[in-house]
């Protein structure tokens, strides 16, 4: 009987097994809310403004697609501590600092995975056009009432896609948490630090377990993201 439960030990979820998942669920969660909300005005702005600074906030924006993800995690993790900017205005704030923290983990997050929820709900809205949001200010609408009638509707297949791209991305981070957040069990430990951390200790059954969860699980995520995607297949092969 020892030995059978031996034999099936690595296929079967451990209670820090269970606390990783469910810490990377809510960091990919609360992350994921935060980024629609700070990437909408972000988009809106991208898309329809002249600023000679949109081209430098574009490529501000779009630094994670480019950087190692240790080197975006070395640089916020100075900034997050005594002698960084971050690490001073938590201080003065009471917050304390936030290197080796879940919150620490969730700003760090959002920058991270912020070009992932930007670009799609940019591409959404310069999609729309200034004639529909001009036409509805002619008639008296104003500018929140633009927003939830005209743009919101218009650019929802954007937002499902940034929403769902912004949360597949943030589950599967490792360089930027293992950096900001370390491996603290309960805190900081998300599941692709422990599947680290069991490839370290050579589980490599529990780390295939655990990998093929997140594989499966992504892959499931993929295939909503183009299942809710309109049709864009031309006529040209009838």
């Amino acid at each position: 009987m020892t030995e059978s439960f031996d034999t099936l030990l690595p296929f079967v979820l451990l209670p820090e097994d269970w606390q990783a998942i469910w810490l990377t669920l809510k960091l990919a969660a609360l992350s994921t809310l935060l980024l629609l909300l700070i990437s909408t005005p972000l988009a809106l702005w991208l898309a329809g403004g002249q600023s000679r600074l949109r081209g430098v906030v574009t490529a501000l924006v779009s630094m994670p697609l480019v950087l190692p993800p240790t080197v975006l995690g070395f640089y916020l993790l100075i900034a997050m501590g005594p002698g960084g900017v971050i690490g001073q205005l938590t201080e003065f704030l009471g917050l304390g600092y936030l290197p080796f923290t879940f919150t620490g983990l969730v700003v760090a997050s959002v920058i991270y995975s912020l070009p992932f929820v930007v670009q799609p709900l940019q591409n959404a809205f310069e999609a729309i056009g200034p004639k529909p949001i001009e036409v509805a200010q002619m008639l008296g609408a104003g500018p929140w009432d633009r927003f939830f009638s005209i743009v919101l509707p218009l650019a929802k297949p954007g937002f499902i896609s940034a929403a769902i791209l912004g949360f597949a991305h943030t589950l599967g981070e490792f360089g930027v948490v293992l950096m900001i957040g370390g491996n603290i069990p309960g805190e900081t430990q998300v599941l692709s630090v422990q599947i680290y951390e069991q490839v370290e200790s050579l589980q490599y059954g529990r780390a295939h377990w655990l990998s093929g969860l997140l594989v499966g699980f992504s892959l499931i995520i993929l295939l909503g993201l183009y299942a809710l995607r309109p049709s864009s297949r031309t006529t040209i092969w009838r």
